[in-house]
């Protein structure tokens, strides 16, 4: 029997590297003539990543169709070279390339040469990691882009090209809103990538955007019944097949490999003692720490509110490449009492696995960062959001959600730490708003739930195009 073998690549970040990971599990457990080599990026400042990572090589160890492979350390670019941390990442994916022509050189070299029924027929990239493509092309392997967010921001993306030619501005600059095809309302620019607002981070944005076009196909983690419009924006003529296969998602989550087992078990016996639906669940992502002043905006808005919540919270990150942390002392950063006053209806803690917390039923309501793993996990379950976008491509995902599909109740859409404050009175509405049962985005939420899962089963949307893609990567 002929045995496939493909190569994926990401950026080093959990919200890239999780859904690929998933995706790679996803494609073996369809069609097991297929073995997955991972090539991971290390960086040393994101422990959370390289624990991920640790727990995926561990579990490897008893596969034969899924392997990580780690490539050679590579010293990040100095702060001074670059404003932009965007800027500073790109140059630091560009320097692998050498390493990941020898790994994947190495893999024909052994594995392929020593089993003659066995092809690589594929190398997948994600949409930061498009110099890969060079490296594909220079070994003759089929390449494809796996984009793990939203087909309306890939939308934005393959439209960057066309916008350039058309500024006269920065995009920070611009007072029109823009028309996206992807988006059925004109979009403005406050709710743009923060990264796309800056010169650094454009360039970025719009070099990797240049280069999707050069892939045999773009694989989307979303679904058909989601962004119907979006997904239909696409000429075939402009752009590479798409293959929306979504959700793929990691519904084990971290509790299986976050090394504090404790802290995740103490919430969710918090969680069993509470009513079904009256907790509302506030977290901002692996990359979302907030200021202390807007800290304690949040928290004098939930004593307002009076409703039951747990609170990841954690503190900025202090580094180049690094990610936010768990706060030592809560007492330092929330209002004097709080935890106190707060101690029947309340829970704050540091990192939680998110989709545990999300699929218990004493869940009803999720204020959020809006990446779009968190999206898709809250659908998945039936639990509404109320929109907190951070970083990333998360206002635009925000605006998606509250203004293209309903789906989604608005605390804000263009949110941007450290230039705004949403204060106590506007948490407190948000609050209310989210964990009101009779409203209109609860219900459109659950019939949402329900498409999801029809999606991915057999003869669903997502099942078939699935099947699609690997008929086309056999062939």
């Amino acid at each position: 029997m002929t045995k496939f073998e493909v190569v994926f690549i990401t950026t080093p970040a959990i919200g890239h590297l999780v859904p690929i990971v998933e995706f790679a599990h996803h494609l073996v457990n369809c069609d097991p003539r297929f073995s997955i080599t991972l090539l991971i990026i290390t960086i040393p400042q994101r422990p959370l990543v390289n624990t991920y990572v640790q727990s995926c090589v561990a579990k490897s160890a008893s596969s034969t169709n899924i392997k990580f492979v780690l490539l050679p350390t590579v010293d990040p670019p100095s702060p001074d070279q670059f404003q932009s941390s965007t800027a500073r990442m790109s140059l630091f994916i560009e320097r692998h390339k050498p390493h990941v022509k020898q790994a994947v050189t190495n893999l024909m070299a052994t594995e392929l040469d020593l089993d003659s029924d066995r092809r690589l027929v594929g190398f997948f990239i994600d949409l930061f990691t498009t110099p890969m493509i060079d490296v594909a092309n220079e070994l003759d392997i089929p390449c494809y882009l796996y984009f793990p967010s939203s087909a309306t921001f890939l939308g934005f993306m393959l439209h960057l090209p066309i916008l350039d030619t058309q500024l006269t501005t920065g995009l920070a600059e611009l007072d029109t809103e823009l028309v996206i095809p992807s988006f059925v309302n004109p979009v403005p620019p406050s709710v743009l990538p923060s990264r796309a607002l800056e010169k650094d981070g454009y360039s970025f944005f719009l070099q990797n955007a240049r280069r999707y076009v050069e892939t045999k196909g773009i694989i989307i983690n979303t679904f058909s019944e989601l962004e119907p419009h979006a997904l239909n924006s696409f000429s075939a003529s402009q752009v590479p097949p798409l293959y929306p296969i979504g959700p793929v998602l990691d519904l084990a989550g971290p509790a299986q490999w976050h090394p504090d087992r404790a802290q995740h078990e103490r919430i969710m016996r918090w969680l069993d003692d509470q009513p079904p639906s009256t907790v509302v669940f506030l977290c901002f992502g692996s990359m979302g720490g907030l200021s202390g002043s807007q800290v304690r905006e949040i928290a004098l808005g939930l004593e307002l509110a009076g409703i039951r919540f747990v609170w990841a919270l954690r503190e900025p990150p202090k580094a180049q490449f690094a990610v936010p942390d768990d706060y030592m002392s809560f007492e330092k950063v929330l209002p004097d009492g709080f935890l106190e006053r707060t101690s029947k209806i309340g829970l704050v803690c540091g990192w939680v696995s998110q989709v545990s917390i999300l699929a218990h039923k004493a869940i009803g309501g999720f204020i959020s960062h809006c990446g779009w793993n968190s999206i898709l996990e809250s659908l998945w379950y039936g639990i509404p959001i109320a929109t907190w976008p951070i970083y990333g491509e998360q206002q635009i995902n925000a605006f998606e959600m509250v203004k293209e599909l309903g789906l989604a109740i608005e605390i804000r859409l263009d949110y941007r730490e450290g230039s705004d404050l949403v204060l106590a009175n506007e948490v407190e509405r948000g609050i209310n708003r989210l964990m009101d049962y009779d409203n209109e985005v609860r219900k459109k939420v659950k019939e949402m739930s329900k498409k999801s899962r029809v999606a991915m089963m057999e003869k669903g949307s997502s099942y078939v195009l699935l099947r699609a893609l690997i008929q086309e990567l056999v062939l």
